[in-house]
């Protein structure tokens, strides 16, 4: 799912204000393609040897790598589903051999039905849910309800009543700036579709270009006007289908995301106010949504070497699939089921690449992060792209546990860096905090495996974090004598130091040390973690 919408935004209110909750899926805000200019495997790339900031994986492999064994790891993929058909995914797709493909029983006693490639917790015997509201629109669509009938009294008595007001506040001003964009964005259309008529019919073509219409020049005002703004839908990569992804993002947003009364739960059949139900769902792990999770199982292990699309991070990984997110906001009792699926059969990395601004089941996914921590299990997450500090700003889900302010250690938050380096090495859109997001990773323009035996590019932080799972598994693989702790700690202590480069502060223009977005100041990169995994023995195999 790709939108330019910031050029349009910016014409259309004056201001780069999107309206964009803090879900999966937001608008990718890079506004040209650079693909003719960005090498497709940027991200694998050397910083020393081919002058981009990725995280060396070929030269890992090259030189560090060559002809060593390695262990299938198998990696869990939380996300909105994946195309396991895909030439590139079909071979690294993790099998339950204890299941029995389409014999309609738990061959394996776990309450899971056929889970032959994973599990789906929002889909259900009657079909898949592609869309959901934000939680944002959930935690008012509640508090609505429970207030509507208590006196002003009664309100202020109720320890739940001054957060309602702040939510209240939220959702009411958030659904009316996206209303008042929306019609910008309509109007902006209007005079993009007018103007692209006059422009084909002034210089007497088809196809308008940049170079034709500069050419242009007419005692018309409205010629001139009409060049202007083709010129700049260009220059932005602005065309019909960026038009009619943004409708879809606009009418999906209001039609469901902020729908006070749009309610997809039935379709799942659980009862969803018994935290405590394990089972519900069904086996359908690609879903009707499946671009995202597409996308961040092949940066993450898209099989190497076989002449197809592009290469994962790691070589030798077993992806299984939890499909646990729609298009809208994850729910926090799904997501905690996901995890403890994943734990109990058999990964030892899980990559998160979701986050919601609202929680209000946090203490569920802790105790599921506290699971995975005692099994040791890794959890990877993407640290979000709103551009914001989520030391301030709360991002779900996190390390920090609701109950006593722990920090699990087995969690690693990553933001997004952009191929372009220098004072423009962090990404635009990504979340930042200097006591909240451990490292970076290349998450602008990543060439990965989508839906149908395609490959697009895609941005965002959750490009970010299968990067780093790549990586976490690519230890775990040649070195499985590593715990997940020892491995969370290789990546950050082998990152590539940048603390002191002066940098864009995401969101602004404001230029600050990179060591202020995040606690290590640095750039993942898995040559520098290889070589530092070598240096730690396996403990001697007792006689």
């Amino acid at each position: 799912m790709k939108y330019n919408l910031v050029a349009i935004l910016a014409i259309c209110s004056g201001t780069l204000l999107a309206a964009k909750p803090d879900h999966t899926f937001l608008p990718d805000p890079i506004l040209n393609d650079t693909t003719q200019k960005t090498p497709k495997n940027w991200h694998h790339l050397d910083p020393e040897k081919d002058q981009y900031p990725g995280i060396s994986t070929e030269r890992a492999y090259k030189e560090l790598l060559k002809n060593k064994p390695s262990k299938s790891v198998v990696v869990a993929v939380i996300d909105s589903g994946i195309d396991i058909d895909h030439e590139d995914l079909k071979d690294v797709v993790w099998i339950n051999e204890d299941e029995i493909a389409g014999n309609g029983v738990d061959d394996d006693k776990n309450g899971y039905i056929d889970d032959v490639h994973g599990w789906n917790f929002i889909g259900g015997k009657n079909g898949n849910v592609e869309f959901d509201t934000y939680e944002l629109t959930r935690e008012y669509a509640r508090l609505s309800k429970k207030y509507q009938n208590l006196s002003d009294s009664e309100k202020a008595k109720d320890k739940e009543y001054e957060y309602f007001q702040k939510i209240e506040k939220e959702y009411t001003s958030t659904v009316e700036r996206m209303r008042n964009q929306f019609n910008g964005f309509k109007g902006y259309f209007e005079n993009y579709s007018l103007s692209k008529k006059l422009m084909e019919a002034y210089i007497m073509t088809e196809k308008l270009d940049v170079a034709s219409l500069k050419s242009v020049d007419s005692p018309d005002e409205r010629v001139m006007a009409a060049k202007q703004l083709m010129l700049y839908a260009l220059e932005n990569g602005l065309d019909d289908k960026q038009f009619e992804e943004g409708f879809d993002y606009f009418n999906t947003a209001l039609d469901y995301g902020y729908n006070l009364d749009f309610n997809p739960r039935d379709i799942i059949g659980d009862n969803y106010e018994d935290l405590s139900q394990r089972v519900y769902g069904n086996n359908d792990v690609k879903g009707d949504f499946a671009f995202h999770g597409t996308h961040v199982a092949g940066i993450i292990a898209a099989k190497r070497n076989n002449g197809l699309g592009m290469e994962g991070v790691a070589n030798d990984v077993k992806i299984m699939v939890v499909r646990a997110v729609p298009n809208g906001d994850e729910r926090d009792k799904d997501v905690a089921n996901a995890i403890i699926y994943a734990v109990d059969n058999g990964a030892k990395v899980i990559n998160m690449s979701f986050g919601k601004s609202f929680s209000p089941n946090k203490e569920l996914v802790d105790k599921a992060v506290k699971y995975a921590e005692k099994k040791g299990v890794l959890l990877v997450h993407a640290a979000g792209n709103s551009s914001k500090d989520v030391d301030v700003k709360d991002n779900f889900p996190n390390r920090t546990y609701s109950n006593n302010g722990v920090k699990a250690n087995n969690w690693l938050e990553v933001g997004a860096v952009s191929w372009e380096g220098a004072e423009n090495i962090v990404a635009k859109f990504s979340n930042y905090g200097k006591k909240s997001v451990d490292i970076f990773a290349p998450g602008v323009d990543i060439f990965s495996t989508a839906p149908d035996q395609d490959y697009q590019n895609a941005s965002g932080t959750s490009m970010a974090a299968p990067v780093t799972s790549g990586v976490a598994a690519l230890l775990l693989s040649y070195f499985p004598h590593l715990s997940t702790t020892q491995v969370k700690d290789i990546i950050i202590k082998s990152s590539i130091n940048y603390k002191n480069l002066k940098v864009y502060k995401p969101g602004s223009e404001e230029l600050v040390k990179f060591g202020d977005l995040s606690i290590n100041g640095s750039v993942i990169n898995v040559y520098e973690a290889v070589k530092m995994a070598q240096r730690i023995k396996a403990p001697k195999k007792k006689l």
